[in-house]
């Protein structure tokens, strides 16, 4: 099982780099990554259950000057297949986001 994710931001037409993306569990913090300059992460493998994705949007959207609605955005999810790869993509503007499953 992996998981990874990808960050566009829609209000540049570009990857996001350098959002701070921490992975949770039930449990707490599994990790935290920032997002490279084609706006992923990779590698991890956060095992069966229910898991969270947290993009710190408020600082990276005030590192380039402009203001957003959302400070974070965050993703609950459930693994269900330990065999499967889970990517999360994040499709980020300063006043709205949206996701899904992806491939």
């Amino acid at each position: 099982m992996s998981l990874s994710t990808h960050v566009l931001d829609a209000s540049i037409g570009r990857p996001a780099e350098g959002i701070a993306v921490r992975l949770e569990s039930r449990d707490g913090v599994i990790d935290e990554r920032r997002t490279d300059a084609e706006g992923r992460v990779g590698g991890w493998k956060p095992g069966r259950g229910v898991h969270r994705l947290v993009f710190e949007t408020g600082h990276y959207f005030a590192g380039r000057g402009m203001e957003t609605f959302y400070p974070e955005a965050t993703v609950t999810f459930t693994v269900a297949d330990p065999d499967a790869h889970y990517h999360v993509p994040l499709l980020l503007s300063p006043f709205a986001y949206t996701t899904y499953r992806g491939s």
